[in-house]
């Protein structure tokens, strides 16, 4: 029996004696830098600090277990934590709970029916916007430790201290840079956490520390329902926010996985990863926390601590649970510029530097689309960043796509018989184009469209087809379809019975076929 179970941790933790150390390490170095986040990101969401670590807690400890990627860091989050402070501020922390447990339900939901796939549509060009939005509000989200109290109305430090402060910063990056020059049994980030805090304690510097934000102590978080009335009202409430908050969290997860994924050279699973948050999710929720998603910042810093499989994601989560319960006036005592300079290093390891080189080299709507994507980050939030980014990709693609549309023409041997070879998908940006390639009045008694070089895609191109047929038909003359797809025979009425059959007729699917189907474009 002992076997069986050492068989299933070992097969569930792949590690050698060397990468325990370093997955632990790099867990306890997660933890330290978690910390801070999710008690600005609760003073954010106007909740009591305790929120937003038993949150991380919990959230992490799942995601860690059943999630889409090893290794993969998921808490507390300002993206979400900016979409709940009106829901708090106008209704109440008991509505919160209530909120995330509803958005966890509809995670599971979108896992379920394998919704995260369409996650694979986002261009890399959105991508590249997304990390540097990110990296650029994770800085920006580090100049509030140099404010009194590490709030956002507070007043910057003294001169002096503010020196010292920027001092520490460096000097915990230089000390992140160095030691992997040195050795590579102990993290980066947190070897910089313990110099700088070695230094700070010893030679009593006064500088602003963990405890200085609020105090981390506390108990392990009791299960209990959310105090709200169980009414139409109250799910009319808490609804739009739950859905709101469930798509940012999916959006960031999935987009974290992906560059993760990019980092270690490994495939994730995304519908796995929806039913992890969203079972994550619901179980904050009934245990006092404020809901998250995947974080990219904490997970950058596990991955280049060594962390690479769950273990590192699961001690985490137990090492922070152990801070809040028993640690809590060694953790106070932390300098925050220690966590502020690992986090500055995140900032610099996480933006894509050399997207600033190749904005020249690549299509213009490409880079305008990163751009964009890092601008709408920065200035809103990332779900808003990443679906205007994939709006105007997709418009510019279509747009792109729309002009390669084009036919080469040729007459038979007696001159009665024009063929048009079309070349080119026709969808609905290309219709226009489509119709402009033909001349009816001029064309003899006989045509041919041939579509052996084209694409049908959508009820818009049907359409067309049908109109010009429509427009040969009324000046009498004969028009002959060749190479259509079977789904084109199906769902074509007018032109149906102008279509050559041929053995080597194309067998694409067509994207109306389904909106036919199901009432969407109606019927023929």
């Amino acid at each position: 029996m002992k076997n069986q179970n050492s068989n299933i941790f070992w097969n569930y933790f792949p590690l050698t004696s060397t990468s325990l150390s370093i997955e632990l390490l790099a867990g306890l170095t997660v933890a330290l830098a978690l910390v801070p986040e999710a008690i600005a990101f609760a003073f954010v969401a106007g909740v009591n600090p305790l929120v937003g670590l038993y949150a991380a807690f919990i959230i992490g400890l799942i995601t860690a277990l059943i999630g889409g990627r090893p290794g993969m860091i998921s808490g507390a989050t300002g993206a979400l934590a900016v979409v709940m402070v009106s829901l708090v501020a106008l209704h109440g922390v008991q509505y919160l709970f209530a909120t995330v447990i509803l958005m966890g339900l509809m995670q599971i939901i979108f896992g379920f029916l394998r919704w995260g796939r369409f996650i694979r549509l986002v261009p890399h060009s959105v991508m590249l916007g997304f990390v540097n939005g990110l990296a650029i509000v994770i800085g920006l989200s580090q100049l509030e430790q140099f404010k009194v109290g590490g709030r956002h109305d507070s007043e910057w430090l003294s001169d002096v201290s503010l020196i010292i402060m920027l001092s520490l910063v460096f000097l915990t990056m230089i000390v992140i840079w160095l030691t992997p020059k040195v050795t590579k049994s102990i993290p980066a980030p947190l070897m910089g956490i313990c110099v700088v805090a070695f230094v700070v304690i010893f030679f009593g510097i006064d500088v602003p520390r963990v405890g200085d934000m609020a105090s981390v102590a506390g108990k392990f978080p009791d299960f209990y329902v959310p105090q709200i009335p169980f009414s139409i009202d109250s799910l009319l409430i808490i609804l739009p926010y739950a859905f709101i908050l469930a798509a940012i969290g999916l959006i960031e997860s999935l987009l974290t996985l992906n560059l993760i994924g990019e980092m270690v050279n490994e495939r994730g699973g995304a519908s796995q990863e929806c039913v992890a948050q969203g079972v994550a999710n619901v179980a904050t929720g009934f245990f006092g926390g404020m809901g998250g998603c995947a974080m990219i910042g904490q997970s950058m810093i596990n991955v280049n601590s060594g962390g690479r499989t769950r273990l590192a994601a699961v001690s985490s989560a137990f090492f922070l649970l152990l801070f809040i319960l028993v640690a809590s006036p060694i953790i106070e005592e932390i300098p925050l510029a220690a966590l502020v300079g690992v986090m500055f290093m995140v900032v610099i390891g996480t933006f894509a530097w050399r997207s600033i080189l190749i904005l020249r080299k690549v299509p213009k709507a490409d880079a305008f689309v990163t751009i964009l994507v890092t601008g709408v980050t920065v200035a809103t939030d990332l779900a808003t960043a990443v679906v205007v980014g994939v709006i105007f990709a997709s418009v510019a693609y279509a747009w792109n796509t729309a002009k390669h549309i084009k036919t080469r023409t040729s007459l038979s041997d007696d001159g009665q018989t024009k063929i048009y070879e079309l070349d080119g998908p026709l969808f609905f940006g290309s219709c226009e184009g489509f119709a402009e390639l033909f001349n009816p009045d001029e064309d003899p008694k006989n045509v041919i469209v041939d579509f052996t070089k084209s694409q049908v895609v959508d009820q818009s191109a049907l359409q067309s087809i049908e109109m010009l047929a429509t427009k040969y038909e009324n000046l009498g003359k004969n028009i002959q379809l060749r190479h259509l797809s079977r789904d084109c025979h199906a769902l074509l009425s007018k032109a149906g019975h102008l279509i050559i059959d041929s053995d080597d007729d194309p067998n694409y699917a067509l994207a109306a076929d389904y909106g036919v189907k199901t009432g969407i474009f109606g019927s023929h």
